[in-house]
């Protein structure tokens, strides 16, 4: 910490401010540093980070890295570029939806009593404050409670692994399931490979689990990928950069303004770009050189197929690297020309009719495609978040497949392989440099259930899943395994009925989100616990709600490492005063604990200092810097591996030499055609050996959904809708940061005064709809109903509308809320029958203009919903749900 000068105002002489260094994300993996200015206690301002200050240009010549094209240069530079999301983060400690003391739900009383737990009222009743002491009772007795009726598998622990805030030894969330470790066990909702659907269900089926290593985790050699130097391979060699699936002017919510500043070099040297989206969304919005072709959502499946039949016939892909590389590739050709069972031809007209993209348009993306050096570039690995995501995530691979994948140029860019340099002390790719507490935020449990499952689980008693997603760095084969929930008896298992969540955020950025407050209202539910910094989403059906500290509250380490500028490790101690009777995870954790005379098993009796002296000797970086120079100093970048233009780039290796380099998929090499799911799964017709067009149907006929235009319920529910990510947040995160709030396109004023989550829609179907630009408008199925604000406009094509996932739910009734959360309407069924990931996109709605009559008579029949505190700056708060 470092202390400027002091000021004079009005002749009064002021205290001097105080600096830290923060790594503010809400990726949980650090982020660009910013500094962090206090006065008394209380913070100033958050700004960018000047090495220049602390090392010299010598110092960190070894660590930075650069790609040079011509006379162009991209460097990270010697100032860091924080996303604006951390610039903004004194809104966020300060929001007044912070949650300043425990709370008590009013009507909820610990004992497990139906007539007093009153699930039903959930996200109904309101709050009110009770003590830290009063709370630390409850929790004590209900988890003494539950684990002796029910045993220790009882308690279920929910933890927002990846989209939370960076905290390192105070945990961003998982401290719940290491105290339960210690009290005998619990179970573990694991995290679907959200990010990457599509991909991992799919796409590993054709390349293997190799390509998944990109996501961060280094690939053994046998893989034959490494993402060493992918973008400066890229850089260096593509002439086309095809967008798909994503918008990487939103990354930088994540860490840092890198993919921003990446895009501008490419711009610079002559890159062609063309974003596929059914949204004109800001990458394609904020770059001159950017081509859109709007498609329907859900659809690419099609467009890929026809793309392909162009290739096929007219002779425009690489034969000698299918034939060399691949194998099944005949299988999936027969299907393309028409010329297998089905009989049908994949042509740019029949993809037309189903994608909404013009037959021209189709034919000349195919050509364009295939005369230049084509690289593919997802959000995420390939992030469609839809029913049925497997297929494509297959069909974007195969188009890789085609064009020679792992040549030079020809490669897969995505958000979380945004490693340009090879360090020399990294321990992975992925783990920060210091590490204390981020490994052990989940220990084994023999019994588990995939996020996805939750509500259902609750609801029947049972389920069965394939392919325990906990972990998406895993072996293709792991999807072929079977699980169950509750786990045998003679293991422990017993069915769930304490919810322990530490950053809650379950309805809102997941699936099914209306089932999923149905399943927490149930009796079966018979304590509910948060930890978190604010009052919002699943916190709002919670029993108790325990305040936690915000990132830059902590004396913590944390290392940034992904998408940033320069991967570092940080020492961040405290920056401001804490916010009201708030504590770490770590801190509750060891509170109660201590209850169970188990503190000395959390906190090892260990200081803060010695925490995080420990967490740098489990690191390499005492190989560079001694602990004595890294106090002193405050972070630290890795130096650059010298020989690390050696390493191949990508899939290089196996494009090299396939028989030296295999995959490690059943065959080494790349595979149009799955013998493995074949043989596992025969009569899955929603995810067969290869992709085809799916597009669901009755769940009567065995479908697990009908969400296109080419079944049964498009005619109640005709608007396709995507669900991007939003511009001014990471799903619900900084949807009350009140100077993003203040920017037109972020929210939409309704004539009542309130704030909606804007619904862009086309104007043909506004017209036809009679909905006018601000008008309210609700949009729903068969699931529920959300409320919003419409934006007409021709960036959204006609036949879809577009909603931002991730806005905070604001509950009137059972499936009706005000919020415009998407995730809430979304499918309750998984992505298909063998695959438990999510489906939250590139489903079937309806959009209706809110009269007044309407309006009013839910005000009639709900009124304690509309007489909410509702702050015009930051929206529903903490005094909106907690009694004076």
């Amino acid at each position: 910490m470092k202390e400027g000068k002091a000021g004079t105002a009005s002749g009064v002489r002021q205290k001097p401010e105080t600096t830290t260094v923060q790594s503010i994300a809400c990726g949980g993996t650090g982020g660009d540093l910013t500094a962090v200015d206090a006065r008394d206690g209380k913070i100033v301002r958050i700004r960018p980070v000047n090495y220049l200050d602390t090392y010299t240009e010598e110092e960190l010549a070894p660590s930075m890295w650069k790609i040079q094209v011509g006379d162009e240069v991209f460097t990270p530079g010697y100032k860091s570029a924080p996303n604006y999301f951390a610039l903004a983060y004194k809104n966020r400690v300060y929001s007044k939806n912070r949650v300043m003391h425990p709370l008590k739900r009013i009507d909820w009383e610990p004992g497990g009593d139906p007539a007093k737990i009153n699930a039903k009222n959930r996200g109904k009743s309101k709050f009110e404050r009770i003590s830290w002491d009063e709370a630390l009772d409850i929790i004590e007795s209900e988890l003494r409670r539950v684990i002796d009726k029910y045993g220790p598998y009882t308690v279920l622990c929910i933890g927002e692994d990846g989209h939370r805030e960076s905290k390192d030894l105070h945990a961003g969330g998982g401290m719940h399931a290491t105290l339960m470790s210690k009290l005998g066990g619990y179970t573990r909702e694991t995290r679907t490979p959200d990010s990457v659907e599509g991909w991992y269900w799919g796409a590993k089926h054709f390349w293997g689990s190799g390509c998944n290593k990109g996501l961060g985790m280094p690939a053994p050699p046998q893989t034959g990928y490494n993402p060493w130097h992918v973008l400066k391979d890229i850089s260096e060699n593509s002439e086309l950069i095809a967008f798909a699936a994503g918008d990487w002017e939103l990354t930088q919510n994540y860490a840092s303004q890198m993919w921003s500043r990446l895009l501008k070099f490419w711009e610079k040297i002559g890159k062609e770009f063309v974003v596929v989206d059914p949204f004109c969304n800001y990458t394609a919005v904020c770059h001159d050189t950017i081509k859109w072709i709007p498609i329907l959502p859900n659809t690419d499946a099609a467009l890929d197929f026809a793309v392909m039949y162009v290739w096929i016939t007219e002779d425009l892909y690489d034969k000698e690297y299918i034939a060399t590389h691949s194998v099944g590739f005949d299988k999936v050709k027969a299907y393309v020309l028409g010329e297998d069972e089905e009989g049908i031809p994949k042509t740019p007209a029949w993809a037309a009719e189903r994608c909404g993209v013009p037959e021209w348009t189709i034919k000349a993306y195919a050509r364009n495609r295939a005369n230049k050096v084509t690289a593919s570039v997802h959000f995420s690995s390939g992030a469609i978040k839809g029913p049925y995501s497997h297929e494509p995530g297959r069909t974007h691979a195969y188009l890789l497949g085609m064009q020679g994948f792992g040549g030079p140029g020809v490669q897969q860019a995505f958000m979380n392989a945004s490693l340009i340099g090879k360090e020399t002390i990294a321990r992975s790719t992925s783990a920060p440099f210091t590490s204390t507490t981020q490994s052990r935020m989940f220990y084994p449990s023999v019994q588990s259930l995939p996020r996805t499952m939750v509500a259902r689980a609750l609801q029947e008693g049972q389920v069965t899943w394939w392919g325990s997603p906990c972990i998406v760095y895993v072996d293709t084969t792991e999807q072929f395994q079977e699980f169950n929930y509750p786990a045998p008896a003679d293991q422990g298992g017993s069915k769930i009925h304490l919810l322990w969540s530490e950053k809650p955020c379950n309805m809102s950025c997941w699936d099914g989100g209306f089932n999923y407050q149905d399943a927490i209202r149930s009796d079966e539910v018979e304590c509910f616990i948060t930890n978190h910094q604010w009052l919002e989403n699943d916190s709002l059906f919670a029993d108790l709600v325990l305040p936690v500290t915000t990132c830059i509250e902590d004396d913590d380490t944390v290392g940034a490492s992904m998408v940033v500028s320069m991967r570092s490790a940080a020492l961040t101690p405290s920056g401001c005063d804490r916010v009201g009777e708030s504590f770490s995870d770590f801190e509750i954790a060891c509170k109660i604990a201590e209850r169970f005379g188990l503190r000395d098993e959390i906190d090892m009796g260990m200081s803060y200092a010695e925490w995080h002296k420990y967490g740098f000797d489990q690191s390499r970086l005492g190989e560079e810097i001694s602990w004595e120079d890294f106090q002193k100093r405050g972070y630290y970048f890795p130096h650059q591996d010298p020989d690390a233009d050696s390493v191949l780039p990508g899939m290089r290796g196996f494009y090299e030499d396939p028989e030296s380099w295999p995959l490690d998929t059943p065959s080494g090499k790349l595979e149009f055609w799955s013998d493995a799911l074949a043989e596992n799964f025969p009569d899955d017709f929603e995810r067969t050996p290869m992709a085809r067009w799916i597009t669901g149907g009755p769940k009567s006929d065995g479908w697990y959904h009908d969400e296109s235009l080419w079944g049964e319920r498009c005619h109640d529910y005709p608007l396709l809708l995507v669900a991007n990510p939003a511009r001014f947040r990471v799903h619900v995160q900084g949807d009350d940061i009140k100077w993003f709030r203040e920017i037109e396109t972020c929210k939409v004023k309704g004539k009542d005064g309130y704030l909606y989550e804007p619904i862009w829609i086309n104007p043909d179907d506004a017209e036809a709809r009679g909905i006018e630009a601000g008008d309210i408008v609700k949009v729903y199925n068969d699931r529920g109903t959300i409320l919003t604000g419409a934006r007409i406009s021709e960036r959204v094509i006609p036949g879809s509308v577009m909603v931002h996932k991730g806005s905070r739910v604001d509950p009137i009734a059972p499936h009706l809320d005000r919020g415009g959360s998407t995730n809430l309407i979304s499918p309750t069924d998984q992505v298909s029958k063998h695959c438990k990931g999510f489906a939250v996109s590139g489903y079937l709605v309806e959009a209706a203009k809110v009269e007044d009559a309407e309006m009013n008579q839910w005000k009639t029949e709900y009124p304690d919903a509309f007489a909410r505190d509702y702050d015009p700056a930051i929206g529903i708060n903490y005094r909106s749900w907690v009694e004076d």
